[in-house]
């Protein structure tokens, strides 16, 4: 495994020291409880501290880029760079998907669970690179491979807040306004994942998932702005 595992260091250009620190953040639990002999962790502790590393990278880099800019422009920026969208398709970029390591149920799922799985092992790469090389080389893989889509973000409007413009264009047109309701909290305290939906005059148009009501509340109003460009 560690032989096929230098490919992916060649991509990213980082040579780990610690080999088993880059297995254990490719390792999706799924495959633990598939095999329970394997030594190595699954990669949620090191995902736990990606998250905190990639917030932080991103943040630096956008408060001295736009010194201009207000907070809540600034968090909108950065939720549209560390969405699990945004992730999971770098995650594909780098080529990681083949190297995840996924039980047999979970490696045919394609929707949306996958992309946020991929997500989760960037966070949790993130974390690897900067316990074995630093904060200054995990910094430079997230400005390559992170930060490297800021102007197209910004070019395509894509960091405007989901729940505003759905707001907008629904009240626009029918002067409803959306409301949204928990419909299922699930998972561990420590990984809770709140699903919420959106309702339009108290039907229920579309549903979203996050790790936090505001999160799932915008991840549900995306879905319904996509349904809603489906239907024009």
């Amino acid at each position: 495994m560690f032989s096929e595992l230098k490919k992916l260091e060649e991509k990213i250009g980082v040579d780990f020291k610690n080999k088993a620190l880059l297995l254990e953040a490719l390792t999706h639990r799924s495959y633990l409880n598939e095999n329970p002999g394997v030594k190595t962790g699954n990669n949620e502790r090191l995902e736990y501290l990606g998250d905190a590393v990639l917030e932080l990278v991103v943040t630096e880099e956008l408060f001295h880029k736009f010194p201009e800019r207000q907070e809540g422009e600034l968090t909108l920026l950065r939720a549209a760079l560390v969405n699990y969208v945004m992730l999971g398709r770098i995650a594909r970029e780098i080529g990681l998907e083949k190297y995840v390591l996924l039980s047999r149920g979970e490696a045919k799922d394609f929707g949306k669970a996958r992309e946020v799985i991929l997500a989760n092992a960037i966070e949790a790469l993130i974390g690897a690179l900067y316990l074995d090389k630093g904060y200054d080389i995990a910094g430079k893989f997230i400005k390559d491979n992170v930060l490297n889509h800021l102007e197209e973000v910004i070019a395509n409007g894509s960091y405007r807040d989901s729940k505003s413009s759905l707001q907008e264009i629904i009240q626009e047109k029918t002067k409803v306004t959306p409301t949204y309701k928990v419909l299922e909290e699930r998972g561990p305290d420590h990984a809770r994942e709140f699903v919420v939906g959106v309702f339009f005059g108290g039907e229920l148009q579309a549903t979203g998932t996050g790790s936090s009501k505001q999160e799932a509340e915008n991840d549900a109003a995306g879905e319904a702005l996509r349904d809603l460009r489906h239907k024009k």
